[in-house]
């Protein structure tokens, strides 16, 4: 009898003790804040910090670094300010950037999020979105090339984002891309501007999807289908592959010869539409992307319920810098 009482007054303790853990948990655990990068996870923090350290050595080519011996190592803060309208991307390549210079730490906004615009900034309303404490040398090394990625990613963003909003306002199911016509070294910057901003990347290098142009083509002395099937045998079952087509008729050979997308390429709007619709009739399941000389302003002249692409070189060549400054406390 003793041992039950016993027994029954242990589990009753332990009840009590879990309560009161669950009490405190719920009362002490952290709110989840929404995350400022919602695109980081798909950037492998070993390739970024490669590339970001490449963009570093690009700045400080030889070993010295006379600027930074004349401010020294002493802790102090900096602040960065937004100071023109845009959408705000590159969070990640900021922070691997001082992540490589070492030694320091940033602390960004609630405010700052990626993907959100701030359309009223300007120099006379600038934003603060973050600060970076560490040794001045440090946050003086990284400062110029955090800044270049971010007001430049930024830049594709804001520009992929006003093109996206016009598909919306127009009612366009299809997709906004970029291109491949990307900064050498730069290019996972600008596609990742491109995904912040809303718009689909297109493919991001030669191996990941099999794009066959006209220049394929004539190197295969001029025969589409003949391309296609050749390409299909390395290819298999795992990538798509796109033809780039002058014509309706062009078009045709490609998707009967097995293309997944085929590319109108360079023509005129209504004529796309025309020939869009006649292809769609025909072969539903392929993708037809319009593409060649396209901009934000002509854009809408080629929306079409049998059009699923539109792709701009001007969302990677083409973009204005969102400017960006990173100042000393003092």
């Amino acid at each position: 009898m003793a041992r039950t009482k016993q027994t029954k007054a242990k589990r009753k303790k332990l009840e009590e003790e879990s309560t009161t853990t669950e009490e405190e948990s719920t009362t002490t655990k952290p709110q989840p804040q929404p995350p400022k990068n919602l695109f980081s996870s798909l950037l492998p923090p070993p390739q970024i910090r490669t590339i970001v350290t490449q963009y570093l050595q690009d700045d400080i080519p030889s070993h010295f670094d006379v600027g930074g011996h004349v401010v020294g190592n002493t802790i102090q803060t900096a602040e960065l300010w937004m100071k023109s309208p845009g959408v705000l991307a590159g969070i990640p390549f900021f922070n691997a950037t001082f992540d490589v210079c070492g030694s320091c730490q940033i602390t960004w906004e609630d405010i700052a999020m990626e993907g959100q615009s701030y359309p009223n900034a300007s120099g006379d309303n600038k934003i603060k979105l973050a600060t970076v404490t560490g040794p001045v040398s440090h946050l003086l090394r990284g400062e110029r090339t955090a800044l270049n990625t971010l007001s430049r990613c930024s830049g594709v963003a804001t520009l992929s984002n006003e093109c996206v909003q016009i598909a919306k306002s127009n009612q366009w199911k299809g997709l906004v891309a970029g291109t491949r016509k990307t900064t050498p070294g730069f290019r996972l910057v600008e596609k990742y501007g491109l995904l912040v901003g809303g718009a689909a990347t297109h493919r991001l290098d030669l191996s990941q999807m099999v794009m066959l142009k006209d220049n394929h083509v004539w190197a295969c002395g001029g025969s589409i289908e003949r391309a296609v099937k050749k390409a299909r045998v390395v290819s298999g079952f795992s990538q798509k592959i796109e033809v780039e087509c002058q014509s309706l008729a062009e078009a045709m050979i490609a998707a009967e010869a097995g293309a997944d997308v085929v590319m109108l390429d360079n023509f005129e709007p209504e004529q796309l539409k025309k020939d869009a619709k006649v292809f769609k009739e025909k072969f539903p399941h392929v993708t037809v992307e319009a593409s060649g000389g396209i901009t934000m302003e002509t854009m809408p002249d080629y929306f079409s319920e049998d059009v699923d692409v539109i792709s701009q070189g001007k969302l990677t060549q083409g973009y204005d810098c969102v400017d960006f400054s990173l100042k000393i406390v003092h």
